[in-house]
């Protein structure tokens, strides 16, 4: 085995990217990358630590919860999680960030990369209230790069197939599992009582 480390060695593998896989990438947004933005539930942002670590963090609500606010401009709210701010700490480091998005049942995805900032503006958050609270603060995306990402990778994981879903939770309880991992002494939560106590916070 040998470690692919320049270039060149890579494009004498893969060689290069042509046609529709170039010419697809677009800088602003148009009817078809707003379209997706609109009915996307579930987004991943990817950003990057000082030391050169990656972070990829889920962000979902329901359909239409990022906004577009032009041309090439979006708007994340950011709604109530674990506080670590991982990254949101990265973004005061490093503004780049990368966004893949998901419509259910459909296996493109929308790719968009661009520079983010936090922002608190009280008419900002107001835009994103539900059920009357809004979030704490709002990622405002430059947006720099947006194109469709190819169908290939959806289709050999299966997604969204009914086939793919296990008939019953394939792994412990998310409770079951910090336990093990941190060799925490107390209780197990039970993952109805996780549910239970999240769906309060949700917002």
């Amino acid at each position: 085995m040998s470690k692919l480390d320049k270039t060149d060695a890579l494009r004498e593998i893969y060689g290069h990217a042509k046609g529709g896989a170039v010419s697809k990438q677009m800088s602003k947004l148009e009817k078809h990358s707003k379209r997706f933005i609109e009915l996307s539930p579930f987004l991943v942002i990817a950003t990057s630590r000082p030391d050169g670590l990656a972070d990829a963090s889920p962000k979902g609500d329901h359909p239409g919860f990022v906004q577009v606010l032009d041309d090439n401009t979006i708007a994340i709210p950011d709604r109530p999680g674990n506080n670590r701010l991982d990254s949101m700490e990265n973004q005061l480091a490093n503004p780049a960030i990368g966004l893949v998005n998901y419509i259910p049942g459909v296996n493109e995805t929308l790719r968009i990369n661009g520079f983010a900032e936090i922002r608190d503006d009280v008419e900002l958050l107001d835009r994103f209230r539900v059920n009357g609270k809004s979030p704490m603060a709002v990622y405002v995306v430059t947006v720099m790069e947006v194109y469709l990402h190819c169908a290939k990778a959806l289709m050999r994981s299966e997604l969204w197939s009914p086939n793919s879903e296990a008939p019953e939770r394939p792994i412990p309880t998310i409770g079951q599992m910090i336990k093990d991992q941190t060799g925490d002494t107390g209780p197990v939560e039970t993952q109805a009582e996780m549910e239970s106590k999240f769906k309060k916070v949700l917002y």
